[in-house]
Order: structure tokens, then sequence, then C-alpha cells
């Protein structure tokens, strides 16, 4: 059993929660579920950073004091966690007297090492993001590059922290240990950073009243980032004596995963300053600082300082806690920004709960009582026990990898395949032959036996409804994923009737007369294509004079400075590898392409796409604006016209 510690950032409370916190918060709950469940010694911690201009000017235009306002905000939390079904063992407030002697303690070790002094300082100040930028890091017209706001110039005598004492040693750290910073892209962008040189930095503020004072120098208030960064060891003891120090001892000291998961635009506090702040005061670095992406609307990122906030109370309300958890699970890869959309939400819950988990679950459940009253007795073989195999194999992969879309693509693998089993094996049409009884049980046993794995592994991603498939089912719900193996299905259990576990919705009434803008925009786009020339058919010489070929993918890798863009080398069955350029990067990761199989237009003439010649093009189906490659059912050589 190792020790494992994972964090969220600490939420700044300019506002309530909204489906960036919630993203961040069901992540760290699921890696926390799964490590429990995997048998880990696991501590969650999440909260709230309280302190700081911004929050001082909020809630003096509010009329209210700063604390009144933070606790205004605060109180937001504690029932959106419940609801959403968050395990959190610790929830830390920047304002609480445990985290000011946790800074107190940091700022001691901080100064004895000799890395404090005071000078006057100037820099563009951003109040939402709390942070000094240097004018070649500002957007056109002087704006913040995060928040897109005018900064402001500000001059006073701070303290500084001698940040750059640390860049050598954080750059052999980065180099020591190349699972610091992740993904490799972002570890790649800090690295870029600290070589460029490091300034000291700005640890005080002076006037500003809301925050903690700055011991041993009056006037003084404590930089919000050195305050707030402090919390992931204030809040398990640090600098409170012995007796309150175990959580820090056993979970900091002695843990064999300290993971904090961050939003990118926050990584370079918590990938620079944070660890320079650790080896200043002679403390452990984490293991592991996770950059995920955003979530965009209309291309630009979700926040309340943009303004275009997704709030979650209705889709809770409508859908419930699992169904948004396992979207957000599925839908984006951690690392990368990912487009929110009610549309894309309600598509994602029909698909893949209505229809995968739901509708499989309930037609296995409605056969077996038919055909037994009861889980069917367990007959004969499947090849259904090798897929599962294969399918946890990858869902432990993707779990401990934290790619998450990938280890629930690997489950609904299983769901699909237990799927075709049935319509291959058609029970309905033997529940009345005796002779063909055993059949029957064969073919349900393992079909439900698939799902029971799946509802297994869907614990920590979907906790109420995963339970909910497993009682329908007839088994008992384990707290463990350490066994996912073939043949754990109960034999003549009862199964009990229940409603639908995931009902399906229909989009346009639950839309009504408000229709998305997506939708809205296809309409007007149908509307005006009425006044234009109705598409002519085409002939099927003309169709085959387009030629589609299965190609098989030998490598891929990413073109420098493109974000959607991937270098494929293909086999179409000729004496050599083409070279196609796709625009699923977005979708893709490289090292998953190798080896598939994808069908492609064959006879397109060459065209360069960032610099790379294109010979050919990869056939994608379009879901939501985001490309699904097309595979052959089977595997065919490479080379075969498809018609």
């Amino acid at each position: 059993m190792s020790r494992f510690y994972v964090t969220t950032p600490i939420y700044y409370v300019n506002g309530p929660p909204h489906i960036g916190h919630i993203y961040t918060t069901v992540v760290a709950d699921v890696i926390a579920r799964y490590r429990r469940a995997m048998g880990d010694e696991t501590y969650f911690l999440t909260g709230t950073d309280e302190h700081g201009q911004n929050i001082e000017r909020t809630a003096r235009e509010r009329g209210m004091t700063p604390q009144a306002w933070a606790d205004e905000i605060v109180a937001h939390y504690p029932p959106l966690w419940s609801r959403l079904g968050i395990t959190h063992d610790d929830f830390i407030r920047t304002t609480e007297p445990r985290h000011a002697q946790g800074v107190e303690a940091m700022i001691a070790r901080i100064e004895a090492r000799g890395d404090l002094y005071a000078a006057e300082h100037e820099g563009y100040y951003c109040a939402s993001c709390e942070a000094f930028y240097t004018e070649k890091e500002l957007l056109p017209g002087g704006r913040c590059p995060s928040h897109e706001k005018e900064v402001e110039l500000a001059r006073e005598e701070n303290l500084f922290f001698r940040l750059s004492r640390y860049q050598q040693q954080l750059l052999e750290w980065y180099d020591r240990n190349p699972q610091a910073v992740q993904p490799e892209s972002r570890l790649n962008e800090v690295r870029s950073f600290v070589e460029a040189g490091l300034r000291d930095l700005s640890v005080s503020r002076k006037g500003l009243a809301w925050g903690i004072p700055f011991p041993g120098h009056p006037g003084h208030t404590v930089y919000v980032w050195l305050d707030a960064l402090t919390n992931y060891v204030s809040a398990l003891g640090f600098g409170r004596g012995d007796d309150a120090e175990e959580l820090y001892r056993r979970f900091w000291v002695e843990s064999d995963v300290r993971l904090h998961l961050v939003g990118k635009d926050i990584l370079r506090f918590h990938a620079v300053y944070w660890p320079a702040f650790l080896m200043s005061a002679g403390l452990p670095l984490p293991t592991t600082i996770y950059a995920h992406g955003w979530w965009l609307r209309d291309e630009r990122k979700i926040s309340k300082s943009v303004g275009n906030v997704v709030q979650p109370d209705e889709l809770l309300e409508r859908f419930g806690a699992d169904a948004l958890r396992y979207f957000l699970l599925r839908e984006m890869v951690f690392g990368q920004d990912a487009q929110f959309s009610d549309e894309g939400f309600i598509d994602r819950y029909n698909s893949d709960l209505a229809n995968d988990l739901g509708n499989t679950t309930s037609r296995l459940l409605t056969l077996s009582r038919r055909a037994f009253g009861a889980t069917p007795p367990r007959r004969g073989g499947s090849p259904l026990a090798a897929v599962a195999e294969e399918a946890v194999a990858g869902y432990h992969r993707g779990m401990a990898g934290y790619a998450f879309n990938r280890a629930l693509e690997c489950l609904w693998k299983l769901l699909a395949a237990s799927n075709q089993f049935l319509v291959a094996r058609e029970p309905w049409k033997k529940l009345k032959d005796e002779a063909a009884k055993d059949d029957v049980a064969e073919t349900l046993w393992h079909a439900m036996e698939a799902v029971r794995i799946v509802a297994q592994a869907l614990l920590p991603v979907m906790p109420a409804k995963a339970a909910e498939v497993l009682a329908a089912l007839g088994c008992p719900v384990e707290t463990t994923l350490s066994d996912l193996g073939w043949g754990g299905l109960p034999e003549g259990a009862e199964l009990p009737e229940t409603g639908p576990i995931f009902p399906r919705i229909d989009k346009k009434a639950y839309f009504g007369d408000a229709a998305p803008k997506a939708a809205a925009g296809k309409a007007a786009a149908k509307t005006a294509a009425k006044t234009e020339k109705e598409p002519e058919l085409i002939s099927i010489d003309q169709f085959f004079a387009t030629e589609l070929k299965v190609a098989t993918v030998l490598a891929a890798e990413a073109i420098p400075k493109s974000k959607k863009l991937l270098k494929l080398s293909v086999d179409v069955g000729e004496e050599e590898p083409r070279t196609l350029v796709a625009g699923i990067a977005e979708q893709y990761a490289a090292e998953e392409l190798t080896g598939k199989q994808v069908v492609v237009v064959a006879n397109l003439k060459p065209a360069k796409l960032m610099g790379v010649e294109s010979n050919g093009m990869v056939l994608a189906a379009s879901e939501g604006g985001k490309p699904v490659l097309l595979h052959p059912a089977a595997p065919v050589p490479p080379g075969t016209r498809v018609r």
C-alpha cells in the first residue's frame, strides 16, 4: 500500500463555483476514489483562496467586509460538493488561523535561508489573477494575458524572494523528474520560461489590509501566491507543532505521491514559485503538478472574469451528478482544452449512458427475468472474457496515467462487444425453446458479466449510478478495484424491477423554443439554402472516381506550432508509405494511432499544410465539431478499396 496525496487548487472567492471548479474537483475525486479502491492510503484536499486586493475591492463595492463576502461565497461549496459526491478529506480556507500559522512557519524558514530582502518594485499588476507581468507579457492594449483585462502599473516597496537563486535547481529538478510537470508540453513550456531567466519575486504588498500580515515587517501583507500555495502543507498541520503535524509527516514528507491538479493558467505559480519556496524552506517537493486545459465556450475560457460561466444547478437538477461527472471525464482529454455545450452534453448522455450502458443493462435484465426469473446460471465460455481482460488492463493504464477518457473508452469497447455478442446470438428468439436453455444462459450470463465489470470499474466516476447498475444485476457493491477479473456475477440472484437507469432525453423537448445556438445556426443555414439551387445528385461513376482505401497507420507525430494537425505515415498497399496530414490532434494522441486502420481518400492532389506535403485525406465523422475516425469493423489488408 502506498500513500497518495491529491489536491485541487484553492478556488478564488470572486464568485460562486462554476463548471471549471467542478471539473478539477471531480477529477480529484475520481483519482481519490480510484486510489482508495486500489488500496492506497489517500488524502484529498480542496478549499478556497480568500485574500487579496481583488476580494477587498469586490467586498467594498458591495458594502461588505471582505470576510463577510468570503463567507457568502464559501457557503456555496459544501452543498455543491455534497450533490456531486465529492469525498474530500479536508476543506482549507486561507482565512483560517491554522493556515496563517503555516504561512508564518514557511516565511520563517525562507527568511532563515537569507532569501528575503526589501526593495522598490514596479510592475504591471492584474488584480484578477493577483500577479505582476512584464510589458512583453501583456496583450495589445496593456491587457492581462489570462483575463484580458487592463492591468495597472504599481510601484511600491516590497519584500522580495530570491527566485533567481533557484533557477538552476529548478532546471535540474525538471531534468531529474520529468513527471514533475505534466503533460510533457507543459513541462517544456515551464522549462523554457525558467531557462529565459528568473527575476526575484515580490512576495508582499504594502497598504493592503486584507491578507496575512507579513511577520516582522509592519505595514506589509503576504503576497497572495506565497499565502495561497502554502495551503497544501498548512492544511496538513505544517507549522503547528509536533503533535499537530502527523498528517503533514504522513502525506507530505512520507507520501509516495504528492499530486497537484491545476488549470494551465496557474501553472507557473505551481511549477516555478511553489517548488522554489519549498527548496528555500528545505521541504519536500511535489511529485507531480498536472495542468489541465480549459473548458471553452465560443473558443474562450469559461471563467467568472470573462463572464461566460456555466452554472451547474440546472445540469445537476435535470441529469444528476453522475451524468455530469461522466461527461467531464469522457469529453476532455486531460491536459487539453475542450468545448462545452448543452447540446454536446445531451448527445454524450444519450449515446453513452442512455443507449450503451442503460439500454444494454435493461435489455439483459428483461431477458434474464423472462428466461430464469433471476441472474442466469453460468454455462460454457465466451470470447467476451478475453475482451474484458484487455479492457480492464486498458482501464487501469488510463486511470493510473490520468488518461480518463481512454480508460472510459476501454470500458465502452467492452460494452460494445457485449452488445455485438447479444446480437450475434439472438437469445430473445430462443426463450421458449427448452432445448436452447443452456445456450440462452451462456449468452446472458457472459453478457451480464461484461456489464458487471464495466459498472464495477465505473464506481470512481459514477459512484451512485454504477452502484445502481450493480444492484440491478444482483451484485454486491464492492469497495475495491484490485480484482476486476472475469467470473464475479452471482448465479440465481434476484433481479428486482427497476426503472430506466438513464432515461433518454428528447433534445427537442428539452430545449423547447430556446434551441441552442448550434441548432439555431443550422436552421438559419437551412433557410438561407432554400434560396439557392438544390445540390445536384451524382452518378455512380462520379462516386467511384473517388478512391477510398483502407490504410494502416505506421507512425504519427505532432506538427510543430500546430495544435490541430498530426503527420501520419500510412500503408495504403503501395511500395512506399504515404505521408498524410490530418486535423485530429485535439482528439487523438499520436501514440495511440500507430497500428490503427483508417479510411483515406487516395487520389487527391497533394497539398501542403504547415510545410508538410499531404498525399491524401483521412476520413472522419464529425460529432459536435470533433473528428471521429472511421475504422473497418475487422482488419483488412492495407489498400483495400472501400465501396
